[in-house]
């Protein structure tokens, strides 16, 4: 069993600070209400995020809804893929960019559970290494994508915000004008795209629907992809606040082509470009998502906000191999609830807002691995984990030209682990039974930042945190070597970053830049030597990286990026190697113009 070091705090701590915080909060807000003396407050708004307009010190992107229409990328991972510390792996086909790993701040082959994707502040990433499907998410429904870097999401939003946040705000019947849009797309390899959607607003309320259908055979031989997608939204308005459900659906079906096929010539790209080595490979997907919440004002200073939910996935995955074939069919159900209060308050004297919560989210995990879908499973996996952090940050006008920020959260994860063993069942894996796991684990995130207004128009940033990553239910399942029994046992990885940056304009011009150091302990990573996932050796990632966009007249735009990282281990049997698949130098650069004027 895993044990965290000193007193070990539970979830029953958590919850009785978390009620005391929430108590405190609303106490703080009447106390605030009562001071009239008139304060600058830092420059921030809750929006359907808690970084409202970013995190103080943090290196901080948006992407408008202007910029997405303005852009030729056809898919949301060639937009990211523009701006700096961001890189874009793909191992499908690049079919609408289909399960493309995004990675922010050079993770590498890690990148996927290191990256943090919030849809409206919502976490979309789930507890098993399959990662966000950004092209499940119709691209008409976006309003804007908010980038933050490093790890100063970790207080706001728990684990897994490592190299970054990426939260998508969708569009919804308040922020877009009523109307219905359809587009169509036709494309070699038989590919053939659509999509709808409609927004209306009837009197107090709105809604908005998003629908969006892909259909490819691929390049590759067994590289088709066959996705649907639905996301509906409705809102209304109530006295001093608002409340909302949204509904989503996804369905997925993807060849997996695998390494070429082996050929007798020399060169198996000359002779067989469209080939493949596993050409009855597949991996199936369907989900379902349910949200709703709301908000409501206590008086000027004091917003309260819920959100709750409930997300489920389906996976049925076929490989073929000639040391046997395998089967998997994997059920995750995620239920959460993550109640928060936004304050605006004078703290001995200084201007603030302040925002602080409890997320609560349990994760049930089912899966057969079987030889073939008819056989009995040889192993039935099951892990039940549970999720509880009290969290809250401050940012404090300490000048009129300076803000503060400081944040800490406090995070218990409990995780209880089986594993079924039918001996008698056809097996093309281990047949010895896991032994089951029983532990709990606490870690803690903080975030302290600080910007300073050179002029209106220059901007100094900078910061330092912590922040922290628990394994997965994959990579518990393969942390055994093989001939011995899964137990299901990882370290939880932990990162401690700063970073130094300035933000400078110059009438149309705008420029970011901003270097940064990353240090990282107990990485998780999959080994192919050993086949099991393991705990690495300290890395450490330093870097640069810098944006700038010019508005040269009305019509008429310039961007650029460009970004230096270099990601080394400091320590053990591979200490000054560096990190594989992440690329030292990237950079982009684009223009657009209006030609005729709307």
């Amino acid at each position: 069993k895993g044990n965290s070091s000193g007193r070990r705090i539970g979830i029953g701590d958590i919850g009785r600070a978390g009620a005391s915080l929430v108590v405190a909060a609303a106490l703080a807000a009447g106390i605030a209400q009562a001071q009239e003396r008139a304060r600058v407050l830092p420059e921030t708004r809750v929006t359907a995020s808690r970084l409202g307009e970013g995190v103080t010190g943090a290196s901080t992107t948006v992407i408008t809804a202007e910029d997405i229409e303005r852009s030729p990328a056809q898919t949301l991972q060639d937009l990211l893929s523009t701006q700096p510390g961001i890189q874009v792996q793909n191992l499908y086909g690049g079919v609408n960019g289909t399960n493309a790993t995004v990675d922010l701040r050079g993770c590498g082959a890690a990148a996927t559970p290191n990256t943090l994707v919030l849809v409206n502040g919502r976490r979309l990433n789930d507890v098993d290494l399959a990662g966000v499907d950004f092209g499940a998410i119709p691209r008409a429904s976006i309003e804007r994508i908010e980038i933050t870097r490093g790890n100063s999401g970790a207080v706001l939003y728990g684990d897994g915000a490592v190299g970054g946040v990426i939260n998508i705000v969708t569009r919804n019947g308040f922020n877009e004008k009523p109307g219905c849009r359809a587009e169509g797309a036709l494309g070699s390899f038989r590919q053939a795209e659509a999509s709808a959607s409609t927004s209306q607003r009837v009197g107090d309320g709105a809604f908005s629907l998003h629908a969006g259908s892909i259909d490819s055979d691929g390049y590759r031989v067994n590289n088709e992809l066959r996705q649907r997608s639905v996301v509906g939204e409705v809102r209304r308005s109530i006295a001093e606040g608002e409340l909302y459900l949204n509904v989503s659906a996804d369905t997925q079906h993807l060849g997996l082509p695998g390494a070429r096929r082996v050929t007798t010539t020399s060169s198996q790209v000359a002779s067989d470009r469209r080939g493949s080595s596993t050409p009855f490979d597949f991996g199936d997907k369907q989900g379902a998502n349910l949200a709703f919440g709301g908000t409501r004002m206590i008086g000027e200073r004091l917003e309260l906000g819920v959100d709750a939910g409930v997300r489920h996935k389906a996976q049925q995955s076929k490989f073929f191999s000639s040391f046997g074939n395998s089967y998997a069919d994997t059920a995750l159900t995620t239920f959460s609830i993550t109640p928060r209060a936004n304050v605006a308050h004078d703290l001995f004297g200084l201007a603030g807002r302040a925002i602080a919560g409890i997320d609560f989210y349990r994760s049930l995990y089912g899966s057969d691995r079987k030889v073939n879908e008819t056989d009995r499973p040889s192993h039935r996996y099951d892990l039940d984990q549970r999720m509880l952090a009290l969290y809250a940050q401050d940012t404090l006008s300490i000048r009129p030209d300076t803000d503060l920020s400081i944040g800490l959260r406090v995070q218990n994860v409990a995780v209880t682990a089986t594993d079924a063993f039918d001996a008698s069942a056809p097996s093309s894996g281990s047949n010895l039974q896991g032994r089951p796991l029983d532990a709990s684990e606490t870690q803690h995130a903080f975030h302290l930042g600080l910007e300073h207004r050179v002029s209106p128009a220059t901007t100094l940033f900078g910061r330092a945190g912590r922040s922290f990553r628990v394994p997965n239910v994959d990579e518990r399942v393969g942390s055994a070597p093989f001939g011995t029994p899964v137990d299901f046992a990882l370290k939880p990885q932990t990162s401690m970053d700063a970073e130094l940056g300035l933000r400078r304009r110059w009438g149309g011009f705008g420029l970011q830049v901003s270097c940064f150091a990353m240090e990282l302990r107990d990485e998780i990573h999959y080994d192919p030597t050993t086949f099991v996932n393991t705990n690495l050796d300290p890395t450490r990632r330093v870097g640069v990286e810098g944006a700038a966009n010019w508005s040269v007249t009305n019509a008429l735009r310039l961007r650029g990026s460009l970004a230096y990282t270099d990601a080394r281990f400091r320590e053990g049997k591979w200490r000054g190697n560096e990190v594989p698949l992440v690329s030292r130098v990237t950079g982009s650069a684009g223009v657009s113009w209006d030609i005729v004027g709307m």
